[in-house]
């Protein structure tokens, strides 16, 4: 069974290589992407994955690390946060050591973010030149969260899917709704969103994201994402928590 709970069991269970089924089964859902990817209410989820050189001189990881939460200062961010990364599961070729978190009401906001100096500048003067690897995730809610600003010390898992190449737009719609359905049932989740990410260049092949928040680290970690059902569409999953720091 493909599921995901308490961390210690994540590296084991997300280390997947699935060979093709004969036969995919068939799935249905509610779940619509394309009704989701359409709306013009929806909020952007922008997720930054970043794994710091162990190296890297420490002072200049915190300038790093302040001067990217200060782009919450640019026009039109509703909601940014940045800090250390409690562990990511999935691969042990991608690891991450800082998240960054921000929210938008459009993908013409995002993109105006992404273009400001303030950000060219930071990414240029730190982010590049003290990261070993970067991950960049963009995808559209498929429902505007109820709280856009997560209250600090709330925990976060983002989670990223790479599905079997060749199956079509039908499995990406099947598979988030599964997904989707699996966090209405969870117990200790607060929010959640998924949807089909749309910078697939930046995001190293994978197709689907997810952001879940809860109330603390304790509910996170009891919290029992069955996949089952999607595992045969499923090439490998990565899943990385996180806690909201203070400004």
């Amino acid at each position: 069974m493909l599921c995901m709970r308490a961390l210690p069991l994540l590296s084991t269970q997300f280390s997947l290589t699935f060979s093709p089924p004969k036969r995919l089964p068939k799935l249905k859902s509610s779940f619509s992407v394309k009704s989701a990817m359409s709306s013009s209410s929806s909020t952007i989820e922008h997720v930054v994955l970043l794994k710091v050189k162990p190296d890297a001189d420490s002072s200049k990881v915190d300038t790093m690390i302040t001067d990217l939460k200060g782009l919450i200062s640019i026009d039109n961010v509703l909601y940014l946060t940045c800090g250390p990364v409690l562990s990511t599961a999935g691969s042990s070729l991608l690891t991450f050591t800082y998240m960054l978190h921000s929210r938008y009401n459009s993908k013409t906001d995002l993109d105006n973010y992404l273009q400001n100096p303030n950000h060219l500048s930071v990414v240029k003067d730190y982010v590049i030149p003290l990261s070993d690897d970067i991950m960049s995730i963009d995808w559209v809610a498929d429902r505007t969260p109820s709280t856009i600003v997560i209250p600090t010390g709330c925990a976060v898992r983002v989670t990223f899917l790479k599905l079997k190449e060749n199956l079509g737009e039908e499995v990406k719609d099947v598979v988030l709704g599964v997904i989707k359905e699996n966090n209405e049932n969870l117990g200790g989740i607060k929010q959640f969103t998924c949807g089909e990410i749309f910078s697939p260049a930046l995001a190293k092949g994978f197709s689907i994201a997810s952001i879940a928040i809860f109330k603390g680290v304790n509910e996170m970690e009891e919290a029992d994402l069955n996949l089952d059902r999607v595992k045969d569409y499923v090439e490998s999953v990565i899943a990385v928590d996180y806690v909201v720091p203070s400004s």
